[in-house]
């Protein structure tokens, strides 16, 4: 940002001294080139005051002489001609022979007012000898114009020394403004950043930048401790239900199995069983239910997690379960995978989805957890940034599958999947994976079955 300030800045500051130094520049130089020709006609015309005592009132050629004197002294050339056009004096100079000869090349008889050429470096005035047009002759006065081209030449060099130095200060001034803005807002994202992640005391400083920034600053702070109070309350809360369901739910379900063992009516132990089944059921309701609560309230501090030894682990702890109901289940990893979740995160979403798996596919079906690295969607280029790639797992059935209703409702609370669960497991998954940054859809096996797809996000900069 102080960059771009700094360049918007030295743009304007720019455009501001090409509109103002340029227009300034061609004036001084304009009023330098009148100057210099004004001194050129005042002084022509000095020598030409002196001539015409000597040729029209036939006077001592004294003033004459001093005229051209001053001039020589000045460094000019000039030169006095009578009517006929020949030289009646002239100071001693060389240089601008030719261009006195150039500038009398009409004759001298037409001139009846202030002729002005420029013949190379030499600017030459003729002026008429002579009053009430009676021309007496001629004074030609040629004079270097070195001297007013430096002087232009000084007057550029310290317009554009000021310029740049106006543009350098400018630059300046907008870098310390630029810094002043952005790093309180740097400072903004970044609590922003460890706030997503979980780091829920994370809080911006409120005491730099402009006021309008200080008061954003006060403003996620507000809404900072608003979050932290409502995660903890939802926690609290969370930890309150577990107590007083599990507690008298426990008991219950024992002083049942107490009663269910004590009986000897076949009726009655049958009602006895019938009624430990529900409440089995609804024991798995409750867990199922402090899960969903526990997933939607926590706020994952996530780390680099190897994705493809966890679903190793879980397969392995799963196995025994599906081996018991004959089913095939194992893992497949082609290459270390290394994801970005929060700790415990990915084996409980594996355990409810290989659950799920589990419950769908019939004796001697098979269900198989796989993880590759593959590279970032479209849209999850623009969500996370140039991450380069995703880690994703799949988990593969040949059970009966679903339909695209109950594919889209799955993954809502008691969303009915056809296994027989609860309805629970997969909104668990989906909050969990929300809550990472993950993605988790559910698609069609080819051949029959279903395939639950989580996306995960990978490490930044790891070698997956």
């Amino acid at each position: 940002m102080s960059r771009r300030i700094a360049l918007i800045t030295a743009g304007l500051v720019i455009a501001l001294l090409v509109l103002a130094v340029v227009p300034l520049g061609l004036s001084l130089t304009a009023n330098q080139h009148n100057s210099f020709r004004f001194d050129v006609q005042s002084s022509a015309h000095q020598v030409a005051a002196g001539a015409e005592e000597y040729l029209a009132d036939h006077d001592a050629r004294t003033a004459m002489d001093q005229a051209l004197a001053d001039a020589s002294g000045r460094g000019d050339c000039a030169s006095v001609f009578d009517a006929s056009g020949s030289i009646v004096a002239s100071t001693p100079c060389a240089e601008a022979s030719g261009a006195v000869a150039a500038a009398l090349a009409g004759g001298t008889h037409t001139l009846s007012h202030d002729s002005i050429t420029q013949d190379g470096d030499w600017l030459l005035v003729a002026a008429p000898v002579g009053d009430d047009g009676n021309l007496a002759g001629v004074t030609v006065l040629a004079r270097s114009a070195d001297s007013v081209d430096d002087s232009i030449t000084v007057v550029w060099t310290w317009l554009a020394l000021t310029g740049l130095g106006a543009v350098v200060l400018g630059i300046v001034f907008a870098r310390w403004v630029g810094r002043w803005v952005a790093r309180p807002l740097t400072a903004l994202g970044a609590t922003a950043a460890r706030f997503g992640d979980g780091d829920l005391d994370a809080r911006a400083p409120t005491a730099a930048g402009p006021g309008e920034v200080r008061e954003l600053a006060s403003v996620f702070n507000r809404m900072a401790e608003r979050t932290q109070s409502l995660v903890g309350s939802h926690q609290e809360w969370v930890a309150d239900v577990s107590h007083q369901l599990r507690t008298p739910l426990t008991a219950l379900r024992l002083r049942v199995d107490v009663l269910a063992d004590e009986t000897d009516d076949e009726e009655t132990a049958a009602e006895m069983a019938g009624l430990q089944a529900e409440m089995a059921r609804l024991a798995s309701l409750v867990d199922g239910l402090l899960a969903v609560a526990r997933a939607e309230a926590s706020v994952p501090q996530p780390e680099p997690v190897r994705a493809d030894e966890i679903a190793d682990d879980r397969v392995a702890a799963w196995e025994p379960v599906a081996r018991e109901r004959g089913i095939h289940l194992n893992a497949v990893a082609r290459r270390p995978a290394v994801a970005w979740l929060g700790p415990g995160d990915l084996e409980q979403m594996l355990d409810n989805l290989i659950a799920n798996a589990l419950d769908s596919v019939p004796e001697g079906g098979r269900v198989e957890v796989s993880v590759e690295a593959a590279a970032a969607t479209a849209r999850q280029r623009v969500v996370d940034g140039p991450a380069p790639q995703r880690v994703m797992l799949r988990v593969v059935d040949d059970g009966p599958g679903m339909s695209e209703q109950a594919r889209a409702n799955a993954f809502r609370r008691f969303g009915r999947s056809g296994t027989g669960g609860n309805g629970l497991g997969l909104a668990i998954v989906a909050r969990l994976a929300a809550a990472n940054g993950a993605e988790i859809s559910l698609k069609e096996t080819p051949g029959g079955g279903l395939t639950a797809v989580l996306g995960l996000p990978a490490v930044r900069g790891a070698r997956t």
